[in-house]
């Protein structure tokens, strides 16, 4: 299933099969719409709780409140490093408000690694037990621990945390070994993300585990990963930010699976956003330097999207001859707020109804609208779509499309520079089915030196990782593989240095 800000989608798959596919608004407390939703598939598709083998939940909470700037907590973070990173302080490129919200306080303490494995600076246990203290002092419960060259080694990152863990019992700890790539910045920027939205994370966490109890299932739950991965529920409490990209991850996925199609553009049309990526091989195309989140740089894995205000409920207002479309939403109100519904609020969901595009609710509501507005509209809605697949696809040529998600709707027939559009059966419930196929991962990027080691020992140093990590994440042992494998040789470091990046992906061990 997916949890989305405006609709909560569910699926029941028995094997290859779709069984049922359901769609509510999401509320407010989020489990209403998860309930909601859950029970309309087990009983269309006659499920009994006992026979559920697992339940593969996508949501958007945790990048709605980076983005909102809600529900984050103060961290402090606890740099290791020497004096040559110390004039570029933690968080210094972020946004001020968003700073200001979850900066608790920084400690430059000495540690951290040169490329080859070789100590800056020891580590002093009672420096770090220093800014403990402090930070206890004021009430920070969340740490973020980031040293120089973490993916190099992590011993000083994990001593440190075992400090930080007897000085603070409970703490929440994010460590950047585990959460970003290379890129000193980024990575720590994504670490401190990882540990304002941890708390979060739990009660997030809780919220659907309390919803799948109440109808019934004790089955393990999992949550979507950026790339189209899953991981446990456990997992999730500790790493939240790893699921910042996975709606469109999920529809994509859903509308390869949905087709047999591997190789496309995908399109998908929800209530708020549209959101518009390449399909390779079946899976989202990765964007190579990583992304800003809330106006934050990161450098971990997410898919290449371009997203922009349209969907469903996007809110059209006139002045004149000239009128706006988004990229403000009602959101899950649509169903009551929508003139075609019964509200009072013209949506793209009432011009796509006046247009004779959609055939749901009351065409009589917006009779009214004159048809020369209706048509510019409805151009203007198909326009900004296909300028988005201009803006992805790989070449100038036309490209085929696949078009999902509810809100796809709003545009009919053939769009200009795809060779062909698909909208297959299920389309509206395409990112629940996403989430319901996905497999587990684990991945890792370190910078290795090979003067003491050969390239044979460090590529199986860190496929053996990868493949560690995707069984901790929920991945059964005997059927993980390794899925991506890439080295690239760093010609600008001495000591004949490469970053190996590995990806292993395994089925569910349930």
């Amino acid at each position: 299933m997916d949890v989305g800000g405006t609709n909560t989608d569910a699926a029941a798959l028995y094997g290859q099969a779709v069984l049922a596919t359901a769609k509510r608004s999401t509320t407010v407390d989020v489990t209403g719409g998860i309930l909601a939703a859950v029970r309309a598939v087990m009983d269309e598709a006659e499920v009994e709780p006992e026979n559920v083998a697992a339940v593969m939940v996508g949501t958007t909470q945790f990048v709605n409140a980076a983005v909102e700037r809600r529900d984050l907590r103060k961290v402090g973070v606890l740099r290791l490093c020497g004096p040559a990173t110390r004039s570029l302080p933690p968080m210094i490129d972020w946004p001020e408000d968003l700073r200001d919200m979850v900066e608790g306080e920084t400690a430059l303490v000495g540690g951290g690694y040169e490329f080859d494995g070789r100590p800056i600076v020891p580590l002093d246990p009672e420096e770090i037990r220093n800014a403990c203290r402090s930070l206890a002092a004021k009430g920070i419960t969340a740490v973020a621990i980031n040293s120089v060259f973490a993916q190099v080694n992590d011993e000083m990152e994990l001593h440190a945390a075992k400090i930080v863990q007897s000085e603070m019992p409970g703490v929440n700890l994010s460590l950047s070994h585990r959460i970003g790539h290379t890129g000193l910045l980024q990575r720590e920027n994504a670490t401190i993300l990882n540990a304002a939205l941890m708390e979060l994370g739990r009660s997030t966490v809780d919220a659907f585990q309390r919803a799948f109890s109440n109808l019934g299932l004790t089955c393990p739950l999992y949550l979507t990963q950026n790339d189209g991965t899953l991981m446990a529920a456990e997992h999730a409490r500790r790493f939240p930010i790893f699921t910042i990209s996975s709606g469109p991850t999920n529809s994509m996925r859903g509308a390869s699976f949905l087709t047999g199609l591997t190789e496309r553009v995908v399109v998908d049309i929800g209530g708020t956003t549209t959101d518009v990526g390449m399909l390779i091989g079946g899976f989202p195309r990765t964007r190579g330097l990583g992304a800003d989140f809330a106006g934050v740089r990161t450098n971990f894995r997410v898919p290449d999207v371009y997203s922009f205000g349209l969907g469903g409920g996007s809110i059209i207002r006139r002045d004149g001859e000239n009128f706006t479309i988004g990229p403000d939403s009602v959101g899950f109100r649509l169903a009551g707020r929508a003139r075609v519904f019964g509200g009072d609020v013209l949506t793209a969901t009432d011009l796509a109804v006046a247009a004779g595009i959609a055939h749901l609710g009351s065409r009589a509501a917006v009779a009214d609208l004159e048809p020369g507005f209706v048509e510019r509209a409805s151009r203007r809605m198909k326009s900004d779509v296909e300028g988005a697949i201009d803006r992805m696809k790989p070449g100038p040529g036309p490209v085929p499309a696949i078009l999902v998600g509810g809100g796809s709707i709003l545009v009919d027939g053939d769009l200009e520079g795809c060779s062909e559009v698909v909208r297959p059966p299920h389309f509206e419930s395409a990112n629940a089915i996403g989430a319901a196929i996905a497999q587990v991962s684990g991945d890792v990027d370190r910078v290795i030196s090979l003067e003491d080691k050969s390239r044979d020992e460090a590529l199986a140093e860190v496929t053996a990782v990868a493949m560690n990590r995707a069984v901790e994440a929920g991945a059964n042992a005997a059927s993980v593989e390794i899925a991506e494998l890439t080295e690239t040789p760093l010609a600008y470091l001495p000591g004949n240095a490469v970053r190996i990046a590995a990806k292993a992906v395994g089925s569910l061990s349930a």
